[in-house]
Order: structure tokens, then C-alpha cells, then sequence
């Protein structure tokens, strides 16, 4: 079997000769896309967020903020909104909801909205500018169309109203809770990171990603408790019924860790941690039909000052 590095240098070497392989069928599609940084694009990508609609599918570079796009069909994304754009200058979780791309830009603390057809920037928000760190980490949206927001430096939940979601300027980013005082403590590090929310739209779950803890909150009661039975360094979660996958970073390999969650989303049960040859330190993942696209972020070569391979989103089937 192939390493996933061998592959990735595969992928290069027909990039670089123009070779491009030909769309795959519904029933023979990929199983690696690779991240084209053409034309402006930083080259070093290192991406982390992900979103899914049908066929496509975009993912960020946290480098420059751009944004690419991609088909489960065919084996390469391309740039899809220009980094930089807008102050778009980080581009981390992100979540498509009917037309509308929305974007959380990490250490800049702002999030984008985007007209998925036009590539109109239909939202702009920023944190207050109260000079605390900041890093606005995912994005999740709940059935009714409200849009929350992870931050993993400052104790904060954020809420974009259904009814809010479009803007004509910079509009403040309204905080929904504020986890001081709460059982979700915030410590040294990264903190909340990824976000689900359950289908009735009744509950949150996020992963606090230095404590390995995941948390229920109440989306209308604002409460805030541990899910027992669970420990995971959770980066990116997908909810999928009464399974919740998480995605745990483990070096260069990391893993998508099933769990079996009860209905009150109150507990769980680590069911399997699975790994795949493609993983180069994965951040997160969007569920398409019965598989995972995994984003591959390299931030493992970046911290120790190594040379990227291509950068790539891994196809694997979805964990029972």
C-alpha cells in the first residue's frame, strides 16, 4: 500500500506535468482531491475548515483566506474566492446553508458571508474590539437558519440571527453566551473548537479540543454540561444521527473518532478511533452521502519548519 506521502507526491508530479485525470463517476469517484493553488494563491495552503452541498464541496487556507472549491467528481479544487478579499485574510471552519457560504477567519475575528452563485459578499461581522486574543475556530447552523460561532481563545459563543444574516457593512458579532462562570472553563491553549448542533435544534455540542471534554449547551436555555463517557481532543465533529464523529489530531496521522451518543446528548461511548494512510494532520471533516472529507492541514510540517507535500481533502468511508 501506498504511503499518503507518496500519493501526495503522485498528485504533484501529474500537477505539475498538466496531467489531469479525468472526472470520476458516481460510483468510481476519488478517494484524494488536491488543493490547486493556482493563479494568486499562496501556495502553502495549510487548510482547515470544510463544507459540503451535494457535489461540492470548499475549504479554507488559513495562509491567505482563500477559499476553494471543489467536486466530488473530479480530483482537484481551485480557488474559489481570491484570499484577502473583503479582509479575508484567514479563512478556518465554514458551513454552506442553501446559497450562502459563511466563513470564520480565526486570529482576524471575523466572519464572511458569501452568495454561493455570484460570489457576493452578502455578510460581514467582526468581534468587539475589546483587545483580547481571539480565533474564530467553526461554524454551525441550526434548522431554523441561526448561525453560531466558535471562539477558542476568549469564553465566548457567538449567534448570527436567521434574520440577521445579511448585511450592508461590518456589523458587531453578537455573543450568545458567554461561558464564564459556567462548567466550560477556559484554560491556556486552544479551547472550543468544532460544533454540531442536533437535528430538532434543541442543543449544541462542542469540543473543547486542550481539555478533551466534550459539552452539551441548551440553545434555548443557555445551559452549559459535560457529555460523560467521552474523551476526545476533538478538532472538527459531525453529528449523523445518534453518531457523532469527531476528528482528533495526532501528529502527522490523527483519527476520526466514532461515538455513539445517547438522545438527550447528555452521554457517550468512544465506539472506534480509525485512521486511513491519506491523513496528514486532519482538522476536520463534512459528511457526504456514507463518507467523510477529511482536510489533511499539514500544520505538523509547518511547526517544525518542514517542506509541505500537496495539500489535500481525503474521501473515506464514514465510520460505523
Amino acid at each position: 500500500m501506498r504511503s499518503h506521502r507518496s500519493v501526495r507526491a503522485a498528485l504533484a508530479a501529474l500537477f505539475l506535468l498538466g496531467v489531469t485525470a479525468p472526472a470520476a463517476s458516481a460510483h468510481d469517484r476519488p478517494t484524494e482531491y488536491l488543493l490547486d493553488p493556482a493563479g494568486t494563491a499562496a501556495a502553502a495552503i495549510y487548510p482547515e475548515g470544510i463544507a459540503a452541498r451535494g457535489d461540492t464541496f470548499y475549504v479554507g487556507s488559513t495562509t491567505d483566506g482563500t477559499v476553494y472549491r471543489g467536486d466530488l467528481r473530479s480530483p482537484t479544487a481551485t480557488p474559489f474566492l481570491a484570499g484577502g478579499v473583503d479582509g479575508r485574510t484567514s479563512a478556518v471552519g465554514m458551513k454552506v446553508d442553501g446559497r450562502t457560504l459563511f466563513v470564520a477567519g480565526g486570529g482576524t475575528g471575523r466572519v464572511f458571508a458569501y452568495d454561493v452563485r455570484t460570489r457576493e459578499l452578502t455578510g460581514s461581522w467582526q468581534v468587539e474590539q475589546t483587545g483580547a486574543p481571539t480565533f474564530l475556530n467553526d461554524i454551525a447552523i441550526s434548522p431554523r437558519g441561526d448561525v453560531y460561532v466558535t471562539d477558542s481563545l476568549r469564553p465566548a459563543l457567538y449567534r448570527i440571527a436567521a434574520d440577521e444574516r445579511r448585511t450592508t457593512a461590518v456589523e458587531t458579532l453578537p455573543t450568545f453566551l458567554d461561558f464564564t462562570g459556567t462548567a466550560l472553563t477556559y484554560t491556556t491553549g486552544f479551547n472550543v473548537n468544532g460544533i454540531v448542533i442536533s437535528p430538532d435544534g434543541r442543543y449544541a455540542i462542542v469540543a473543547q479540543s486542550n481539555t478533551a471534554t466534550l459539552f452539551r449547551v441548551g440553545l434555548r436555555d443557555r445551559s452549559v454540561t459535560p457529555v460523560v463517557g467521552v474523551t476526545v481532543a476533538g478538532d472538527g465533529l459531525v453529528l449523523a444521527g445518534r453518531t457523532l464523529y469527531a476528528v482528533e489530531r495526532q501528529g502527522d496521522v490523527g483519527y476520526i473518532v466514532t461515538i455513539a451518543i445517547d438522545r438527550h446528548l447528555t452521554a457517550g461511548t468512544v465506539v472506534s478511533r480509525t485512521t486511513d494512510p491519506g491523513f496528514d494532520d486532519p482538522t476536520t471533516a463534512a459528511l457526504v452521502g456514507r463518507s467523510l472529507l477529511v482536510v489533511n492541514s499539514q500544520f505538523g510540517e509547518r511547526a517544525a519548519g518542514e517542506a509541505p507535500g500537496p495539500f489535500t481533502v481525503s474521501r473515506v468511508r464514514a465510520p460505523k
